[in-house]
């Protein structure tokens, strides 16, 4: 039987999460990161630990079959990949930075000056669309010092929380790319490599619905419970339970994380009572 081959980062801030997902999907890893190439026993898939840069000629090339990896990597190397499942997990931004100390957010700023970068395909792209012609400075890694050494008026690198930013004395201003952790894919998969993929993507689907959900429980007036679980749009139909006292009932169903006080406070101005939240480990659909 056909094995799946997927890459993840060998080190850096995608392999703790990437492997955490592979667990939450019910496949569990034996050795660790010191080897190219490791088998899963309990589904048809091996796992190649790769440098992250290395990532996307390797999905092109069809060396690998699947990929957890950052969605700005993919952008920057301009290859022909297919992007199958937002994994909604180390989110970062492609952003512009300046010194602290010039007070301007205009893209305008940047026009004859010098850039550092570790995203120059990403920059000159953006450059371009907003007719800013400036030089392109190349570097791999700890780009943010380079306004500090006099190579740069300003940078462009990803962004997550702006504390490295700060502590350089930099501040963000403009926003070229929102990112996050990616499946992608080769662009040619035979059948059986195919559904080996679909049965992933089905598990990873699993996994990120329940991340999203919670599973909620009531107690509700019999006469409420038509509209409260109108306010439950998640599941087909809300489950309901009579309750020992005359006139009431339980009813559970999941609602989502993002509208979670939302529909609470909703639910409560209706009548319902004695709410209880619970985490959702898997939810299949």
């Amino acid at each position: 039987m056909s094995k799946l081959k997927i890459a993840i980062q060998k080190s850096g801030r995608l392999y703790e999460e990437s492997l955490q997902l592979l667990k939450d999907c019910g496949i569990f890893i034996n050795n660790g990161k010191d080897q190219l190439k490791v088998s899963v026993d309990n589904f048809p898939m091996e796992i190649m630990y790769l440098r992250n840069s290395d990532i996307p000629q390797y999905l092109e090339d069809g060396v690998v079959d699947i990929a957890i990896v950052g969605e700005n990597l993919l952008v920057e190397k301009q290859k022909n990949i297919n992007i199958i499942q937002n994994l909604g997990f180390s989110k970062c931004r492609v952003s512009l930075a300046i010194p602290k100390e010039i007070d301007t957010d205009d893209i305008r700023y940047f026009q004859g000056k010098k850039i550092a970068t570790s995203y120059p395909n990403t920059l000159q792209n953006f450059l371009e669309k907003n007719n800013v012609s400036a030089e392109i400075h190349i570097i791999s890694g700890s780009v943010e010092i380079a306004p500090n050494i006099g190579l740069a008026d300003g940078i462009c690198d990803i962004v997550s929380s702006g504390s490295t930013l700060f502590k350089n004395g930099l501040r963000e201003t403009v926003t070229l790319l929102k990112s996050e952790a990616v499946l992608a894919k080769t662009a040619d998969l035979n059948q059986e490599k195919s559904e080996i993929l679909s049965k992933f993507l089905f598990r990873i689907q699993a996994v990120l619905r329940a991340k999203n959900s919670k599973y909620i429980l009531m107690n509700v007036p019999n006469d409420k419970i038509e509209t409260i679980s109108k306010t439950l749009p998640v599941l087909k139909s809300p489950t309901v339970i009579p309750l020992a006292q005359e006139g009431w009932s339980s009813i559970h169903s999941v609602i989502d994380e993002e509208r979670f006080w939302e529909v609470i406070d909703e639910l409560k101005d209706k009548g319902a009572q004695d709410i209880l939240i619970i985490p959702i480990d898997k939810m299949v659909i």
